[in-house]
Parts: C-alpha cells; sequence; structure tokens
C-alpha cells in the first residue's frame, strides 16, 4: 500500500513538472493567450509594441484606470514647477461629496500634494483626485479639459473623459484598452517616480479636522502587488458599467510590460489574466539597450560664429525581440549630413545612428547639435583674424 502511494505521489510530481515545462514551451513559441475578459492588450513600455491583444479598440468604460490621467497631469505640474509635493491642498466640500471608493477626506481639510498622490495611487480616492485636480486647475471640469488635450496630445483616440476619477457611468466617459496602455505608457516612462506610491501595499495617512486627528490606513487596491513579484503598479478599476478594469505593470530583466484588461467578470479574473499576459510577455521578449552615452566627434560647421560643433545622440536605443535573434549580431552605424552650414540651432537633427541586425535595419536613433552655432558676419571674422594674429 505504501508503495502504491509512493509511486502515485512521484506520478503526480511528474505530471506537475511536465504541465510547467509545457507551459513555459508554448509561451516560448508565442502560443496565444486564451482570455474571457473581452477586451485586453499586452505593451512592451520602452518600444511600444503591442505583443498580444483582444479587442484592443472596443470601447468601454474605463471605470478609475481614469485616475491614470489624472496622475499623468499631477506629475506634468510638477515637473513643470506648477505645483510641488509639500503643497498644502484644502479639500472642498464638492471634494468631500465624491461616492464610491474614497479615503473621506473632510471639508476644509488639508493634505499635501504628496499625501494626495499617495490616497490616489495607492486607495483610489475619488476625493483625493478632485481634491488635487481642482488645486490645478482651479475646477474639475477645466482639469477634465486638460485630461482630453492631453489624451488626444498622445494619440488615444477613441478616449473622452467626463471626470476626473472614473466615477461617472455617462457613455461619453469612455476609452479603450488601447488607449489605456498609451497612457499607462506615458505615465511609467516619463514620470518613473510614479512607482514609489504604486508599490505601497500598505500606509497611513492623518486627517486633521475640527474634530481632532485621527489615522486612516491606505491599503492598495493592486492584489497583484502580494501576487505576482514583479509587479509595480498601476491602476484598478470597476464599477456596474466597467465591470472589472485593471492596467497591470511588472518589470523583470530591464524589461516594463502593460498589461490592460477591461470588463474582466470579477476580481479574480482581472488580476489572474493580467498576471497570465504578464507572464507570457517576459517569457518571450528578450530587449537590447544601448544607452548612446558616448562622446561624439564634433562636426565642421561652415560660415559660423565658431568652426565646429559639438553633437550628441538624443537618446538611447531600444530594440524588442520575439524571435530569439543573437544580439551580438547588432551593428552600429553612423551616418552625418555632408555639410553644415550655420545657423543651426540646438536640437536640430544632424546625422543618425543606424542599427542593423544581420545586415537588417532594426533602428536609429538621431544625433543631434548638442549647442546652438549662430551665422557668422563681416565683424565676426575681423575679430576672428585680429584674435589669431593678437596671440
Amino acid at each position: 500500500m505504501v508503495g502504491w502511494k509512493h509511486f502515485i505521489c512521484r506520478l503526480l510530481s511528474f505530471a506537475i513538472i511536465v504541465t510547467f515545462l509545457c507551459g513555459n514551451t508554448a509561451y516560448a513559441e508565442g502560443a496565444a493567450l486564451e482570455l474571457t475578459s473581452p477586451s485586453a492588450i499586452l505593451m512592451e513600455a520602452s518600444t511600444g509594441t503591442v505583443l498580444f491583444e483582444k479587442n484592443p479598440d472596443e470601447v468601454r468604460s474605463p471605470a478609475s484606470i481614469t485616475k491614470i490621467m489624472t496622475l499623468i497631469l499631477t506629475f506634468e505640474a510638477i515637473e513643470k514647477g506648477r505645483i510641488k509635493l509639500e503643497d498644502e491642498v484644502v479639500t472642498s466640500a464638492y471634494a468631500k461629496s465624491m461616492g464610491g471608493s474614497q479615503v473621506f477626506l473632510e471639508e476644509g481639510e488639508i493634505q499635501t500634494v504628496d499625501t494626495l498622490i499617495k490616497c490616489i495611487a495607492v486607495a483610489s480616492g475619488n476625493d483625493a483626485s478632485v481634491a488635487i485636480a481642482e488645486y490645478i486647475a482651479g475646477s474639475e471640469a477645466e482639469f477634465v479639459n486638460q485630461m482630453n488635450e492631453k489624451a488626444i496630445s498622445l494619440g488615444m483616440t477613441n478616449t473622452h473623459f467626463t471626470d476626473c476619477c472614473g466615477l461617472t457611468s455617462d457613455k461619453e466617459h469612455h476609452t479603450t484598452a488601447r488607449d489605456v496602455a498609451i497612457m499607462s505608457r506615458e505615465l511609467i516612462t516619463h514620470y518613473p517616480q510614479v512607482y514609489n506610491y504604486t508599490t505601497i501595499w500598505m500606509e497611513d495617512i492623518t486627517h486633521v479636522t475640527r474634530q481632532g486627528s485621527s489615522n486612516f490606513t491606505l491599503s492598495s487596491t493592486n492584489k497583484l502587488l502580494k501576487q505576482y513579484q514583479w509587479t509595480t503598479g498601476l491602476k484598478t478599476g470597476s464599477t456596474n458599467a466597467a465591470k472589472y478594469c485593471f492596467s497591470a505593470t511588472a518589470s523583470k530583466d530591464g524589461i516594463d510590460l502593460i498589461a490592460v484588461v477591461m470588463g474582466a467578470p470579477d476580481h479574480k479574473v482581472r488580476f489572474g489574466e493580467a498576471k497570465n499576459m504578464l507572464e507570457y510577455g517576459f517569457a518571450v521578449t528578450k530587449l537590447y539597450t544601448d544607452e548612446n552615452r558616448e562622446q561624439l566627434t564634433p562636426l565642421v560647421i561652415l560660415g559660423g560664429k565658431a568652426d565646429e560643433i559639438q553633437i550628441t545622440p538624443k537618446g538611447a536605443f531600444h530594440y524588442l525581440d520575439v524571435t530569439g535573434a543573437d544580439f551580438s549580431r547588432i551593428e552600429k552605424h553612423y551616418e552625418y549630413r555632408e555639410t553644415l552650414t550655420a545657423p543651426i540651432e540646438k536640437g536640430t537633427q544632424v546625422g543618425k545612428i543606424v542599427y542593423t541586425l544581420d545586415q537588417k535595419e532594426i533602428g536609429s536613433v538621431a544625433i543631434i547639435a548638442a549647442e546652438t552655432v549662430e551665422k557668422a558676419y563681416y565683424k565676426d571674422y575681423l575679430k576672428r583674424v585680429f584674435i589669431k594674429y593678437l596671440i
């Protein structure tokens, strides 16, 4: 009897191992994901490459993943110096009146911008979202106008917002999985400091009102933080109209992925299918990155106040591979404009770095002027001659 039990245990262990290996093999071969959620997309953040999609342009209600755009405008305002993290924000009666997910701000209560960001990113506070919107734009309505303008500038062609938190069930408040991925990418690539907030599991804030002081515990709505070790964010959302939505971000081996699920039937499906997409993405991708930090030789420029101009790569180069290519076969070629004539403004493209893999171009990075060189006039040439002979 003991022998049979031992045999069965060994058989079950073998079956589990085979299942695991087969699952990884399927991912490596790029097998299609099967999702019950009606709309989803998987995107690599640095390149914007779409790795998987299911009805990604189907217009749907976003619920609280709306707040991704609210966070974009908040960090943008900080970046431009319009507001600071330590600024104190007074809660209005209107902000206090928000229902749904909230952190129970009282009218007249003062919280810093930093705390309000935590309330939005961790606990999905509708009241905190409206408070920050009013502080930045003067009113929620004006802030929503800015949200829609930003959506247009990002190429979110199927998105329109009517509030800053996603609480409304208005059909005019809508987006798509693809557009959510686009704005998620904008947030995490331009403002990676958001991870300081979206990775918080629990944290206390202090309410100070006329009734006194009390602690309130923010608890993350993103349960994937405890279910998947590579999770970095980003935002959940659910209403009767939207059902269960999620924009999940994760980082592993230098690769950042965004998995968007919309209209999932329950929270378990929402988190489970986002995790499945992320695991799939990490299994089939490999990222080549060249930071392009080398010093480039200045170029000769004609007719300028200077004889040469400093140049630099515009930025890093990223190439996402899903074929198992050998990155050691990537070659880097420099191409420059044959003749440079002043004036040249700083930031003007003067060449490019071309990357090839097995003699096939896989991308390029612009080479730009690192300074402005103005056109020289007669007096500039006289000055140059005078300095030359004086020395």
